[in-house]
C-alpha cells in the first residue's frame, strides 16, 4: 500500500475514454480508441544522453526519446518511430520546485509539469487541450518509494504508473520498468513524458 491507500499499488484503474481527446499534439496518432500499456524502462530514460524506444505491452515501438546533456542542462527530444520530432522535455533552471518543461521545434511551450509540496509525491502538469483549445491540468499523485502514481483530470483517472503489468492471465512485477495504462483518447506522448518527469522527481526525492 503507498502514501495514498490502495488505488495505483493494488489494482488497474477504470479508464474510460476521453472524447474530445486530451493532449498536446494535434492530430489522432497518439491518441487511440483503446487502452494502452506503455512499457518503460527505469535506467533508460533517466537524464542520462541515452536514447531509448518507448514500446507497449505487445512490444510494439510507440515513440522514441533521444537524450541530449548541455552545459545548462539536460534535454529529451521526442519522436515518433520514423524519427519525426514531436517535443524537447527540459528541466527549468532556477525553480523553486522541480519543474519541466515540453517546447515543440520552434521552441513555444506546449506544456509543464511542475513538482508540488506535498505528502509522498505531487505533480501538476498543465497545457492547452489540443483537440479543443481548452486549459487543462493533469494532477498526479504518487508513491515514490513504490513507484506508483495515479494520473487524474478533476479526480477522474486518466492514466496509471505502476510496477506491475496487469492482464487477463497474470500478473506480472519488474521494480526495474514501468508499466504506464494510458486512458483511451489521450495522447500517449504527453503521458510518457510525465512519467519520465515522475521518475526524476522520485530519484531526486530518493
Amino acid at each position: 500500500m503507498g502514501l495514498f491507500g490502495s488505488s495505483s499499488s493494488t489494482s488497474p484503474a477504470d479508464l474510460q475514454p476521453f472524447n474530445p481527446p486530451l493532449g498536446v499534439l494535434p492530430g489522432p496518432h497518439f491518441c487511440v480508441p483503446q487502452p494502452t500499456t506503455l512499457v518503460m524502462k527505469e535506467a533508460a530514460f533517466s537524464f542520462s544522453g541515452d536514447d531509448f524506444s518507448i514500446i507497449d505491452s505487445n512490444k510494439v515501438e510507440v515513440l522514441r526519446c533521444k537524450g541530449k546533456t548541455f552545459g545548462f542542462g539536460d534535454k529529451k527530444a521526442f519522436t515518433d518511430t520514423q524519427g519525426r520530432p514531436l517535443f524537447k522535455l527540459r528541466t527549468k533552471l532556477l525553480a523553486i520546485h522541480k519543474t519541466f518543461i515540453a517546447e515543440d521545434e520552434a521552441e513555444r511551450e506546449l506544456f509543464t509539469v511542475k513538482k508540488k509540496l506535498a505528502l509522498g509525491t505531487k505533480m501538476v502538469a498543465t497545457f492547452t487541450n489540443a483537440s479543443d483549445g481548452a486549459p487543462i491540468e493533469l494532477e498526479l499523485r504518487g508513491d515514490f518509494w513504490g513507484g506508483s502514481a495515479d494520473i487524474a483530470l478533476n479526480g477522474r483517472p486518466v492514466a496509471q504508473i505502476s510496477r506491475k503489468l496487469f492482464n487477463a492471465r497474470e500478473l506480472f512485477t519488474d521494480n526495474q520498468t514501468y508499466f504506464v495504462t494510458v486512458a483511451p483518447g489521450v495522447d500517449l506522448s504527453l503521458i510518457a513524458a510525465i512519467c519520465i518527469c515522475f521518475d526524476e522527481a522520485k530519484n531526486e526525492k530518493n
